[in-house]
């Protein structure tokens, strides 16, 4: 399996979840805390905490300490470039 199908395999599993894919609806625009992430989800803490634990191995998310607070944020590079290497690899098979 070539590492962009792992890459796309890991993505998967990072938004093939309701729960997840609403958190990183939830981190669109700005960073925020797992509390305002509860608050806008609708689910407990702790259910937020172990989704940003799938997204961030996912490297769908990460994560910025500022003082004693953790704030999270849609990880826009890694995606951006995931999705561009998908779109290159389509078009190179596309001309074969």
């Amino acid at each position: 399996m070539s590492d962009l199908c792992k890459e796309m395999a890991k993505m998967g599993k990072g938004i093939g979840n309701e729960n997840r894919y609403h958190i990183l609806m939830a981190l669109m625009g700005n960073p925020k805390m797992v509390g305002d992430i509860a608050e806008k989800v609708g689910l407990s803490q702790p259910a937020i905490s172990q989704n940003l634990k799938i997204l961030k191995t996912a490297n769908l998310v990460e994560d910025e300490r500022r003082g004693q607070e953790v704030y999270y944020s849609i990880n826009v590079a890694y995606m951006a470039s995931l999705l561009h290497k998908l779109a290159t690899d389509i078009g190179k098979s596309k001309k074969k």
